[in-house]
Protein backbone atom coordinates (compact mmCIF):
# COMPACT_ATOMS: atom_id res chain seq x y z
CA UNK A 1 0.00 0.00 0.00
CA UNK A 2 1.34 3.39 -1.26
CA UNK A 3 1.16 6.09 1.53
CA UNK A 4 0.35 9.92 0.23
CA UNK A 5 1.23 11.30 3.86
CA UNK A 6 2.52 9.31 6.69
CA UNK A 7 1.04 10.46 10.21
CA UNK A 8 3.99 12.43 11.41
CA UNK A 9 3.80 13.84 8.05
CA UNK A 10 0.33 14.41 8.67
CA UNK A 11 0.50 15.69 11.72
CA UNK A 12 3.48 18.15 11.59
CA UNK A 13 1.65 19.54 8.66
CA UNK A 14 -1.37 20.31 10.01
CA UNK A 15 -0.60 21.31 13.34
CA UNK A 16 -3.38 18.62 14.32
CA UNK A 17 -4.00 16.33 17.45
CA UNK A 18 -3.90 12.91 17.22
CA UNK A 19 -7.32 10.69 18.99
CA UNK A 20 -7.61 7.57 18.96
CA UNK A 21 -5.58 4.04 17.41
CA UNK A 22 -4.52 6.05 14.38
CA UNK A 23 -3.19 4.26 11.38
CA UNK A 24 0.68 4.53 9.88
CA UNK A 25 -0.75 7.24 7.02
CA UNK A 26 -3.37 8.17 4.96
CA UNK A 27 -3.38 7.18 0.99
CA UNK A 28 -5.76 9.58 -0.45
CA UNK A 29 -7.63 12.70 1.14
CA UNK A 30 -11.71 13.56 0.62
CA UNK A 31 -13.77 16.28 1.79
CA UNK A 32 -17.27 14.18 0.15
CA UNK A 33 -17.98 11.31 2.99
CA UNK A 34 -20.00 9.36 -0.04
CA UNK A 35 -17.42 8.60 -2.43
CA UNK A 36 -14.32 8.05 -0.02
CA UNK A 37 -12.28 5.35 -0.32
CA UNK A 38 -10.92 2.92 2.57
CA UNK A 39 -7.25 4.18 3.68
CA UNK A 40 -8.07 7.96 2.82
CA UNK A 41 -8.66 10.79 5.35
CA UNK A 42 -12.01 12.76 5.54
CA UNK A 43 -11.49 16.59 6.02
CA UNK A 44 -14.76 17.89 7.51
CA UNK A 45 -14.46 21.18 5.86
CA UNK A 46 -17.76 23.63 6.38
CA UNK A 47 -18.94 24.55 3.45
CA UNK A 48 -21.65 27.14 1.91
CA UNK A 49 -24.12 24.58 2.68
CA UNK A 50 -23.66 22.13 4.94
CA UNK A 51 -20.91 21.21 7.32
CA UNK A 52 -18.61 18.01 6.64
CA UNK A 53 -18.73 17.32 10.48
CA UNK A 54 -22.76 16.18 10.20
CA UNK A 55 -21.00 13.84 7.82
CA UNK A 56 -18.46 12.45 9.87
CA UNK A 57 -20.19 9.15 11.26
CA UNK A 58 -21.18 7.69 7.43
CA UNK A 59 -17.19 8.86 6.58
CA UNK A 60 -16.10 6.53 9.42
CA UNK A 61 -18.52 3.82 8.51
CA UNK A 62 -17.13 4.26 4.40
CA UNK A 63 -13.96 3.25 5.13
CA UNK A 64 -12.36 7.20 6.20
CA UNK A 65 -8.96 5.64 8.01
CA UNK A 66 -9.09 8.87 9.56
CA UNK A 67 -11.06 12.08 10.21
CA UNK A 68 -9.57 15.58 10.49
CA UNK A 69 -11.99 17.53 12.32
CA UNK A 70 -12.72 21.12 14.31
CA UNK A 71 -12.16 21.85 18.24
CA UNK A 72 -14.82 23.15 18.42
CA UNK A 73 -17.08 20.30 16.97
CA UNK A 74 -15.38 17.87 18.95
CA UNK A 75 -18.28 17.69 21.67
CA UNK A 76 -21.18 17.38 18.77
CA UNK A 77 -19.39 13.87 17.46
CA UNK A 78 -20.55 13.08 20.57
CA UNK A 79 -19.22 8.92 21.40
CA UNK A 80 -17.58 8.47 18.07
CA UNK A 81 -14.95 6.67 18.27
CA UNK A 82 -13.56 6.71 15.00
CA UNK A 83 -9.20 7.94 14.49
CA UNK A 84 -9.25 11.74 14.65
CA UNK A 85 -6.94 14.87 14.49
CA UNK A 86 -8.04 17.23 15.88
CA UNK A 87 -6.93 21.23 14.50
CA UNK A 88 -8.62 24.46 14.97
CA UNK A 89 -9.99 25.00 11.70
CA UNK A 90 -10.10 22.37 8.70
CA UNK A 91 -9.73 24.26 5.94
CA UNK A 92 -6.65 26.21 7.06
CA UNK A 93 -5.57 22.70 7.78
CA UNK A 94 -5.90 21.39 4.15
CA UNK A 95 -4.23 24.77 3.22
CA UNK A 96 -1.47 23.97 5.34
CA UNK A 97 -1.49 20.31 4.10
CA UNK A 98 -1.21 21.63 0.39
CA UNK A 99 1.32 24.06 0.69
CA UNK A 100 3.57 21.17 2.63
CA UNK A 101 2.90 18.75 -0.47
CA UNK A 102 4.24 22.00 -2.62
CA UNK A 103 7.23 22.31 -0.53
CA UNK A 104 7.79 18.57 -0.90
CA UNK A 105 7.43 18.72 -4.36
CA UNK A 106 9.98 18.48 -7.27
CA UNK A 107 7.38 18.51 -9.79
CA UNK A 108 7.46 21.07 -12.40
CA UNK A 109 4.00 23.28 -12.06
CA UNK A 110 2.08 24.45 -14.54
CA UNK A 111 -0.98 26.61 -13.53
CA UNK A 112 -4.13 28.01 -15.40
CA UNK A 113 -6.51 30.57 -15.40
CA UNK A 114 -8.22 32.80 -18.10
CA UNK A 115 -11.77 33.80 -18.72
CA UNK A 116 -12.64 30.68 -21.63
CA UNK A 117 -10.60 27.23 -21.43
CA UNK A 118 -9.33 26.93 -18.47
CA UNK A 119 -10.70 23.52 -17.85
CA UNK A 120 -10.19 22.07 -21.30
CA UNK A 121 -6.63 23.81 -21.36
CA UNK A 122 -5.75 21.85 -18.01
CA UNK A 123 -7.10 18.48 -19.66
CA UNK A 124 -4.83 19.02 -22.46
CA UNK A 125 -1.94 19.85 -20.25
CA UNK A 126 -3.03 16.39 -18.11
CA UNK A 127 -3.31 14.11 -21.18
CA UNK A 128 -0.18 15.50 -23.10
CA UNK A 129 2.28 15.52 -20.48
CA UNK A 130 1.36 11.99 -18.79
CA UNK A 131 3.49 10.82 -21.96
CA UNK A 132 6.23 12.76 -20.35
CA UNK A 133 5.94 11.15 -16.77
CA UNK A 134 4.04 11.07 -13.75
CA UNK A 135 0.79 13.63 -13.85
CA UNK A 136 -0.95 15.12 -10.95
CA UNK A 137 -4.01 17.49 -12.03
CA UNK A 138 -6.91 19.32 -10.76
CA UNK A 139 -9.95 17.17 -10.80
CA UNK A 140 -12.85 18.30 -12.71
CA UNK A 141 -13.16 22.16 -11.88
CA UNK A 142 -11.57 22.12 -8.41
CA UNK A 143 -10.29 25.61 -9.11
CA UNK A 144 -11.44 27.72 -6.08
CA UNK A 145 -10.82 28.13 -2.20
CA UNK A 146 -10.89 24.77 -1.28
CA UNK A 147 -10.54 22.70 -4.41
CA UNK A 148 -7.12 24.08 -5.01
CA UNK A 149 -5.49 23.55 -1.83
CA UNK A 150 -7.49 19.74 -2.29
CA UNK A 151 -5.86 19.25 -5.35
CA UNK A 152 -1.99 20.14 -3.62
CA UNK A 153 -2.74 18.29 -0.75
CA UNK A 154 -3.44 15.08 -2.91
CA UNK A 155 0.07 15.67 -5.08
CA UNK A 156 1.96 12.59 -4.59
CA UNK A 157 5.79 13.53 -3.52
CA UNK A 158 7.10 11.70 -6.70
CA UNK A 159 4.81 13.55 -9.35
CA UNK A 160 6.82 14.95 -12.30
CA UNK A 161 4.30 17.61 -13.41
CA UNK A 162 1.65 19.45 -11.60
CA UNK A 163 -1.28 20.80 -12.87
CA UNK A 164 -3.70 23.25 -11.30
CA UNK A 165 -6.33 25.14 -12.77
CA UNK A 166 -7.48 28.44 -10.79
CA UNK A 167 -10.36 30.23 -11.17
CA UNK A 168 -12.39 33.90 -9.84
CA UNK A 169 -15.58 35.06 -9.73
CA UNK A 170 -14.38 38.37 -8.43
CA UNK A 171 -10.66 40.10 -7.63
CA UNK A 172 -8.75 38.86 -4.97
CA UNK A 173 -9.59 35.00 -5.23
CA UNK A 174 -6.33 33.85 -7.09
CA UNK A 175 -4.00 36.22 -5.31
CA UNK A 176 -4.18 33.39 -2.41
CA UNK A 177 -4.69 30.35 -4.41
CA UNK A 178 -1.60 30.89 -6.56
CA UNK A 179 0.55 31.63 -3.62
CA UNK A 180 -0.05 28.51 -2.67
CA UNK A 181 0.30 26.53 -5.81
CA UNK A 182 3.43 28.59 -6.72
CA UNK A 183 3.86 27.60 -10.43
CA UNK A 184 6.58 27.53 -12.81
CA UNK A 185 4.31 28.24 -15.63
CA UNK A 186 1.66 30.40 -15.49
CA UNK A 187 -0.84 30.78 -18.53
CA UNK A 188 -3.72 32.89 -19.30
CA UNK A 189 -5.60 31.24 -21.86
CA UNK A 190 -7.91 34.49 -22.87
CA UNK A 191 -9.54 37.54 -21.32
CA UNK A 192 -13.00 37.59 -22.22
CA UNK A 193 -16.85 38.77 -20.65
CA UNK A 194 -17.46 36.32 -18.39
CA UNK A 195 -18.57 36.95 -14.51
CA UNK A 196 -18.60 40.30 -16.26
CA UNK A 197 -21.68 41.60 -13.78
CA UNK A 198 -19.17 41.41 -10.65
CA UNK A 199 -16.66 43.93 -12.70
CA UNK A 200 -16.90 47.41 -14.14
CA UNK A 201 -15.36 46.03 -17.36
CA UNK A 202 -13.31 43.54 -19.20
CA UNK A 203 -10.35 45.34 -18.43
CA UNK A 204 -11.13 44.57 -14.42
CA UNK A 205 -11.06 41.24 -15.23
CA UNK A 206 -7.94 41.31 -16.86
CA UNK A 207 -6.45 42.86 -13.85
CA UNK A 208 -7.94 40.06 -11.59
CA UNK A 209 -6.36 37.49 -13.54
CA UNK A 210 -2.97 39.02 -13.75
CA UNK A 211 -3.20 37.98 -9.63
CA UNK A 212 -1.65 35.19 -11.11
CA UNK A 213 2.04 36.28 -11.52
CA UNK A 214 2.18 37.13 -7.77
CA UNK A 215 2.68 33.37 -6.98
CA UNK A 216 4.79 32.50 -9.58
CA UNK A 217 7.90 30.72 -8.64
CA UNK A 218 11.42 32.38 -8.78
CA UNK A 219 12.62 32.82 -12.44
CA UNK A 220 9.17 31.56 -13.51
CA UNK A 221 7.40 32.17 -16.95
CA UNK A 222 4.23 33.83 -17.22
CA UNK A 223 2.48 32.31 -21.03
CA UNK A 224 0.02 35.38 -22.23
CA UNK A 225 -2.10 34.90 -25.79
CA UNK A 226 -0.99 37.94 -27.68
CA UNK A 227 -4.16 37.53 -29.90
CA UNK A 228 -6.04 39.09 -26.98
CA UNK A 229 -6.60 42.54 -27.01
CA UNK A 230 -5.98 42.68 -23.56
CA UNK A 231 -2.52 41.71 -24.15
CA UNK A 232 -0.80 45.01 -23.10
CA UNK A 233 -2.66 45.26 -19.86
CA UNK A 234 -1.56 41.37 -18.70
CA UNK A 235 1.95 41.83 -19.96
CA UNK A 236 2.40 44.95 -17.41
CA UNK A 237 1.01 43.45 -14.96
CA UNK A 238 3.58 40.68 -15.09
CA UNK A 239 6.65 42.81 -15.42
CA UNK A 240 5.10 45.00 -12.27
CA UNK A 241 4.91 41.20 -10.52
CA UNK A 242 8.88 40.78 -11.24
CA UNK A 243 8.31 38.19 -14.14
CA UNK A 244 11.61 38.10 -16.17
CA UNK A 245 10.35 35.57 -18.68
CA UNK A 246 6.73 36.61 -20.44
CA UNK A 247 6.06 34.26 -23.69
CA UNK A 248 3.50 34.56 -25.77
CA UNK A 249 1.41 32.09 -28.03
CA UNK A 250 -1.44 32.80 -30.66
CA UNK A 251 -1.83 33.38 -34.40
CA UNK A 252 -0.23 36.79 -34.06
CA UNK A 253 3.17 36.19 -36.72
CA UNK A 254 4.93 38.00 -33.59
CA UNK A 255 3.98 35.33 -30.94
CA UNK A 256 6.66 33.39 -29.39
CA UNK A 257 4.57 30.01 -29.77
CA UNK A 258 2.43 30.10 -32.93
CA UNK A 259 -0.57 29.20 -34.55
CA UNK A 260 0.45 29.24 -37.99
CA UNK A 261 -2.54 27.29 -39.51
CA UNK A 262 -5.64 25.40 -38.47
CA UNK A 263 -7.85 23.32 -40.85
CA UNK A 264 -11.32 22.08 -39.70
CA UNK A 265 -12.76 18.83 -41.67
CA UNK A 266 -15.65 16.86 -41.15
CA UNK A 267 -13.69 13.62 -40.26
CA UNK A 268 -9.94 14.98 -39.41
CA UNK A 269 -8.99 18.65 -37.89
CA UNK A 270 -4.75 19.25 -38.32
CA UNK A 271 -2.96 21.91 -36.59
CA UNK A 272 0.48 23.82 -37.52
CA UNK A 273 2.43 25.31 -34.86
CA UNK A 274 6.30 26.64 -34.51
CA UNK A 275 7.41 25.75 -30.96
CA UNK A 276 10.82 25.95 -30.45
CA UNK A 277 12.28 27.22 -33.55
CA UNK A 278 10.37 23.78 -34.92
CA UNK A 279 7.18 23.41 -37.07
CA UNK A 280 4.89 20.55 -35.94
CA UNK A 281 1.89 19.26 -37.65
CA UNK A 282 -0.70 18.19 -35.46
CA UNK A 283 -3.63 16.22 -36.02
CA UNK A 284 -5.86 17.07 -33.22
CA UNK A 285 -8.42 14.34 -31.87
CA UNK A 286 -10.39 17.64 -30.43
CA UNK A 287 -12.42 19.62 -32.74
CA UNK A 288 -12.45 23.35 -32.87
CA UNK A 289 -9.98 26.42 -33.64
CA UNK A 290 -10.38 27.27 -29.90
CA UNK A 291 -9.02 24.46 -29.40
CA UNK A 292 -6.22 24.77 -31.16
CA UNK A 293 -5.61 28.05 -29.84
CA UNK A 294 -5.23 26.20 -26.50
CA UNK A 295 -3.07 23.67 -27.85
CA UNK A 296 -0.33 26.16 -28.82
CA UNK A 297 -0.53 27.14 -25.25
CA UNK A 298 0.23 23.50 -23.99
CA UNK A 299 2.60 22.87 -26.40
CA UNK A 300 4.43 26.27 -25.17
CA UNK A 301 3.97 25.50 -21.72
CA UNK A 302 5.37 21.77 -22.52
CA UNK A 303 8.48 23.65 -24.20
CA UNK A 304 9.24 25.73 -21.11
CA UNK A 305 9.10 22.86 -18.37
CA UNK A 306 11.78 20.83 -20.63
CA UNK A 307 9.30 18.22 -21.84
CA UNK A 308 9.65 15.56 -24.86
CA UNK A 309 7.53 17.94 -27.40
CA UNK A 310 7.05 14.70 -30.00
CA UNK A 311 5.64 13.24 -27.15
CA UNK A 312 3.55 15.88 -26.26
CA UNK A 313 2.44 16.54 -30.08
CA UNK A 314 1.74 12.73 -30.12
CA UNK A 315 -0.65 12.86 -27.20
CA UNK A 316 -2.43 15.92 -28.59
CA UNK A 317 -3.84 13.53 -31.00
CA UNK A 318 -5.64 11.59 -29.44
CA UNK A 319 -7.37 13.89 -26.91
CA UNK A 320 -11.08 14.11 -26.80
CA UNK A 321 -13.25 16.52 -25.79
CA UNK A 322 -14.40 16.02 -22.15
CA UNK A 323 -18.17 15.81 -21.24
CA UNK A 324 -19.92 19.01 -21.43
CA UNK A 325 -16.71 20.91 -23.32
CA UNK A 326 -17.81 19.99 -26.39
CA UNK A 327 -17.85 16.07 -26.76
CA UNK A 328 -19.47 14.50 -29.98
CA UNK A 329 -22.37 11.80 -29.90
CA UNK A 330 -23.56 10.10 -32.87
CA UNK A 331 -27.22 8.95 -32.14
CA UNK A 332 -29.22 6.50 -33.44
CA UNK A 333 -33.02 8.49 -34.65
CA UNK A 334 -34.91 5.77 -37.75
CA UNK A 335 -32.39 4.39 -39.82
CA UNK A 336 -29.72 6.98 -39.41
CA UNK A 337 -28.45 8.77 -36.94
CA UNK A 338 -27.98 12.89 -36.08
CA UNK A 339 -24.86 14.56 -34.21
CA UNK A 340 -24.63 16.29 -30.50
CA UNK A 341 -22.46 18.33 -29.74
CA UNK A 342 -22.55 18.78 -25.68
CA UNK A 343 -21.24 21.74 -25.16
CA UNK A 344 -23.35 22.84 -21.85
CA UNK A 345 -21.06 23.17 -19.03
CA UNK A 346 -20.99 26.81 -19.11
CA UNK A 347 -21.02 29.84 -21.00
CA UNK A 348 -20.08 33.62 -21.52
CA UNK A 349 -20.01 35.44 -24.71
CA UNK A 350 -16.54 34.36 -25.91
CA UNK A 351 -17.62 30.67 -24.96
CA UNK A 352 -20.63 30.85 -27.37
CA UNK A 353 -18.75 31.89 -29.94
CA UNK A 354 -16.67 29.68 -29.85
CA UNK A 355 -19.79 27.15 -29.85
CA UNK A 356 -21.11 28.36 -32.75
CA UNK A 357 -18.11 27.96 -34.93
CA UNK A 358 -18.18 24.27 -33.65
CA UNK A 359 -21.72 24.29 -34.92
CA UNK A 360 -20.68 26.15 -38.29
CA UNK A 361 -17.96 23.60 -39.13
CA UNK A 362 -20.15 20.83 -38.64
CA UNK A 363 -21.13 18.93 -41.37
CA UNK A 364 -24.84 17.38 -41.19
CA UNK A 365 -26.49 14.70 -42.71
CA UNK A 366 -28.87 14.74 -45.50
CA UNK A 367 -31.67 16.74 -44.95
CA UNK A 368 -30.14 17.58 -41.97
CA UNK A 369 -30.24 21.17 -40.32
CA UNK A 370 -27.57 23.05 -38.18
CA UNK A 371 -29.39 23.68 -35.00
CA UNK A 372 -28.11 26.00 -32.18
CA UNK A 373 -29.81 25.21 -28.46
CA UNK A 374 -28.36 27.68 -26.37
CA UNK A 375 -29.76 28.93 -22.97
CA UNK A 376 -28.57 31.72 -20.69
CA UNK A 377 -25.20 33.24 -19.85
CA UNK A 378 -25.11 33.93 -15.93
CA UNK A 379 -23.35 36.78 -14.23
CA UNK A 380 -23.51 38.99 -17.02
CA UNK A 381 -25.02 41.52 -14.72
CA UNK A 382 -26.13 45.25 -16.46
CA UNK A 383 -24.27 44.16 -19.41
CA UNK A 384 -26.87 40.60 -19.47
CA UNK A 385 -29.15 42.49 -22.77
CA UNK A 386 -26.61 43.75 -24.69
CA UNK A 387 -24.50 40.30 -24.62
CA UNK A 388 -27.14 38.21 -25.72
CA UNK A 389 -28.60 39.92 -28.38
CA UNK A 390 -25.11 40.33 -29.65
CA UNK A 391 -24.92 36.47 -30.34
CA UNK A 392 -27.00 37.44 -33.07
CA UNK A 393 -24.41 38.43 -35.72
CA UNK A 394 -22.17 35.34 -35.21
CA UNK A 395 -24.89 33.28 -35.80
CA UNK A 396 -25.92 35.26 -38.97
CA UNK A 397 -22.23 35.00 -39.90
CA UNK A 398 -22.18 31.08 -39.76
CA UNK A 399 -25.13 30.90 -41.87
CA UNK A 400 -26.75 29.20 -38.43
CA UNK A 401 -30.89 29.25 -39.71
CA UNK A 402 -32.51 27.14 -37.03
CA UNK A 403 -32.22 28.32 -33.63
CA UNK A 404 -33.45 27.09 -30.20
CA UNK A 405 -33.57 29.34 -27.42
CA UNK A 406 -34.79 29.67 -23.82
CA UNK A 407 -34.52 31.10 -20.53
CA UNK A 408 -35.40 34.70 -19.75
CA UNK A 409 -32.23 36.39 -20.77
CA UNK A 410 -32.13 34.89 -24.21
CA UNK A 411 -35.04 36.95 -24.82
CA UNK A 412 -32.97 39.63 -25.75
CA UNK A 413 -31.44 37.47 -28.60
CA UNK A 414 -34.96 36.41 -29.50
CA UNK A 415 -35.39 39.66 -29.82
CA UNK A 416 -32.67 40.50 -31.98
CA UNK A 417 -32.84 37.70 -34.97
CA UNK A 418 -36.45 38.80 -35.93
CA UNK A 419 -37.45 37.03 -38.68
CA UNK A 420 -33.93 36.35 -40.03
CA UNK A 421 -34.00 33.07 -39.08
CA UNK A 422 -36.10 30.05 -37.69
CA UNK A 423 -36.26 30.12 -33.57
CA UNK A 424 -37.92 28.63 -31.35
CA UNK A 425 -38.10 30.28 -28.08
CA UNK A 426 -39.09 28.74 -24.10
CA UNK A 427 -38.82 29.86 -21.10
CA UNK A 428 -36.94 27.38 -19.37
CA UNK A 429 -34.66 24.55 -20.06
CA UNK A 430 -38.03 21.65 -18.97
CA UNK A 431 -40.02 23.51 -21.99
CA UNK A 432 -37.21 23.08 -24.00
CA UNK A 433 -36.21 19.58 -23.37
CA UNK A 434 -39.79 18.44 -24.31
CA UNK A 435 -39.42 20.72 -27.49
CA UNK A 436 -35.86 19.31 -28.45
CA UNK A 437 -37.13 15.74 -28.23
CA UNK A 438 -39.83 16.09 -30.25
CA UNK A 439 -38.64 18.11 -32.76
CA UNK A 440 -34.79 16.53 -33.60
CA UNK A 441 -34.28 14.59 -36.91
CA UNK A 442 -32.20 12.25 -39.57
CA UNK A 443 -29.14 14.19 -40.32
CA UNK A 444 -29.33 17.28 -37.74
CA UNK A 445 -26.38 18.60 -35.66
CA UNK A 446 -27.40 20.54 -32.55
CA UNK A 447 -24.81 22.07 -30.33
CA UNK A 448 -26.04 22.70 -26.56
CA UNK A 449 -24.41 25.47 -24.80
CA UNK A 450 -25.47 27.65 -21.87
CA UNK A 451 -24.38 28.55 -18.51
CA UNK A 452 -24.42 25.56 -15.97
CA UNK A 453 -27.28 26.77 -13.65
CA UNK A 454 -29.92 26.78 -16.10
CA UNK A 455 -30.11 23.64 -16.38
CA UNK A 456 -29.33 22.64 -20.29
CA UNK A 457 -27.31 19.93 -19.59
CA UNK A 458 -30.28 17.95 -18.72
CA UNK A 459 -31.14 18.86 -22.32
CA UNK A 460 -28.21 16.91 -23.53
CA UNK A 461 -29.38 13.54 -20.78
CA UNK A 462 -32.56 13.48 -22.39
CA UNK A 463 -31.07 13.10 -25.66
CA UNK A 464 -28.93 10.40 -24.30
CA UNK A 465 -31.53 8.28 -22.59
CA UNK A 466 -33.90 8.33 -25.25
CA UNK A 467 -31.66 7.46 -28.11
CA UNK A 468 -28.92 5.57 -28.66
CA UNK A 469 -25.42 5.70 -29.54
CA UNK A 470 -24.92 4.73 -33.43
CA UNK A 471 -22.52 2.08 -34.04
CA UNK A 472 -22.10 2.30 -30.34
CA UNK A 473 -19.09 5.24 -30.94
CA UNK A 474 -19.33 8.33 -30.36
CA UNK A 475 -18.59 11.14 -33.19
CA UNK A 476 -15.44 13.39 -33.21
CA UNK A 477 -14.82 15.23 -36.60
Amino acid sequence: MTLLWTLPDLVAATHGRPIGNLPAGITGISIDSRSISPGEAFFAIRGDRVDGHDFASLAHANGAALLVVSEGKLPALGRLTAPMLVVNDVLQALIDLGCAARDRSGAKVIAVTGSVGKTTTKEMLRHALSACGSVHASVASFNNHWGVPLTLARMPENTAYGVFEIGMNHADEIRPLVKMVRPHVAIITTIAAAHLGNFAGIDEIALAKAEIFEGLAPGGHALLNLDNPQFPILEKAAKAAGVDHVHTFGADPQAEFRLIEFVAGAQHNVLWASIGGQTLEIPMGAPGRHIAENAVSVLGAAHLVGADIEKVMHALATMQPEKGRGRRYRLSIGNSYFTLIDDSYNANPASMRAAISLLRDAVPGQDGRRIAVLGDMLEMGEFSSDVHAQLAEPLAEAGIEDIWIGGPEMAALNAAIGDSARVEYRGNADAMIEFVLGAVRPGDVLVVKSSKSTGFSRIVSALLDKYEAFSDTERTE
